[in-house]
């Protein structure tokens, strides 16, 4: 049996290309009809991006997922001293003193303050170093498997919710089996009564008028839906069992689910009787979960 995913999922990873060079990568997966990729890379990973999607396109079939990079750049600097400027402004402070005729020396540390006098030459980048394609692109399948276990769990979690709601279905539909027969033994003596009624003074044989009742109260009849639903909802349930890809399967199969219960209820609309009438209640209860069903199917892959 194959595992049912969700499309809801988050994994991440930290590594490094080389000793100056480390990155993080974030992956995250959230419901959509097809499968919708959206990489935030650094400007200079045009190569690698195309690497990304052509690995993201092969391991995942629904979703909208996005994938973050992260590059993280060790920096050697150097101290680098003005020593002109310095120069020129113990200078002019030396000058200063001697004019207003005052005591003291420069603070030095106020003088290294001042900007331009002391700067820090950095040595930084990544561009052009294929280590860091190699290295993101080495955690990647790690990467997507931790995705995956991620939407597994919550596949699993789906899939009892709908094997539930399916069992659910099929008790409603149980029961409706026990009312069908009372709700048209009903409806044949009411059409019965309404057609002697009408044919009253007129020669009508009672066979004739057996015959047209029972023609009226047949095509009241929802066995053949009941058949249809049964048969859905046993689908439904195989396929839950046999795993995979199912969210759009599943979405059709509801859908055929759907009209099912609208034929019932367009059928018992018009009947009276306390069976016809929870019959209707049972017909409006398997349009809820088969909206509630529509809901959790739409989080498949």
């Amino acid at each position: 049996m194959s595992l049912i995913y969700s499309m809801t999922g988050f994994a991440s990873a930290r590594s490094a290309a080389d000793d100056s060079v480390g990155f993080s990568l974030a992956i995250k997966s959230v419901n959509h009809r097809f499968l919708d990729l959206h990489l935030r890379l650094p400007s200079y990973c045009d190569a690698l991006e195309v690497q990304l999607r052509r690995l993201l396109k092969e391991s995942l079939k629904r979703g909208h997922i996005e994938l973050t990079l992260q590059v993280e750049r060790k920096a050697s600097a150097q101290i680098q001293l003005n020593a002109d400027l310095l120069g020129a402004y113990v200078t002019a402070f030396d000058k200063a003193a001697e004019i207003y005729n005052l005591q003291g020396q420069a603070d030095l540390n106020a003088l290294l303050r001042i900007p331009g006098v002391m700067s820090a030459e950095t040595t930084i980048g990544v561009e052009g170093i294929p280590e860091l394609d190699q290295a993101v692109m080495a955690q990647m399948p790690g990467l997507i498997e931790k995705l995956n276990e991620a939407r597994a769990l919550e596949g699993a979690v789906l899939g009892s919710e709908l094997r539930a709601s399916m069992v659910r279905l099929h008790g409603f539909a149980e029961e409706m089996v026990g009312l069908r027969n009372g709700v048209r033994e009903a409806q044949f003596e009411r059409l019965r009564s309404r057609l002697a009624e009408l044919t009253s003074g007129t020669t009508v044989s009672e066979e004739r008028i057996l015959s047209e009742a029972a023609v009226l109260a047949e095509k009241s009849d929802i066995e053949e839906e009941i058949v249809r639903l049964k048969t859905h909802i046993d689908r439904f349930l195989a396929m839950l069992d046999e795993g995979g890809e199912l969210g759009k399967r599943f979405d059709f199969l509801l859908q055929e689910l759907n009209r099912e219960a609208n034929t019932m209820l367009s059928k018992t609309s018009a009947a009276s009787g306390e069976n016809s009438l929870r019959i209707t209640e049972l017909g409006l209860e398997i349009k809820a979960e088969i909206e509630k069903a529509r809901e959790q199917v739409q989080n498949l892959e």
